[in-house]
């Protein structure tokens, strides 16, 4: 199995996504634990709500490909709209950070918050 630790954001209706992101998730993975959930200013587009993020454990027998793709289908699940900026509200955010030990997203190394929360669940 592999173990992974995913990073969350939203900051549409965050409380409801990131429940609802859990609930699907969890019908391909194990979830291990949850992070707690902080509020976080956005980066780059600084006008809209703030965010959501945390972190989730799990254990897959899915390759990486295949749960980035399934992460994917997630995202567009819950309505994920990716026409507009990078850095732009989303319902949910979904990142592969760590992989079998192994981190993987440079942002671990920049975003604290992303940081604690990972730890937290390691």
């Amino acid at each position: 199995m592999n173990q992974v630790i995913i990073g969350i954001g939203s900051n549409i209706d965050a409380d409801a996504n990131i429940q609802k992101m859990l609930v699907l998730l969890k019908r391909k993975v194990k979830i291990v634990k949850l992070s707690e959930l902080v509020i976080t200013k956005p980066i780059g587009i600084v006008d809209q709500p703030n965010f959501t993020n945390g972190a989730v454990k799990i254990l897959t027998g899915l390759s990486i490909i295949k749960l980035t793709k399934e992460l994917k289908v997630i995202e567009d699940q819950l309505g994920r709209d990716r026409s507009g900026e990078k850095f732009g509200p989303r319902t949910i955010d979904l990142d592969i950070v760590i992989w079998n030990g192994e981190v993987i997203d440079d942002d671990y190394y920049t975003r604290d918050f992303l940081k604690v929360a990972v730890d937290e669940v390691k």
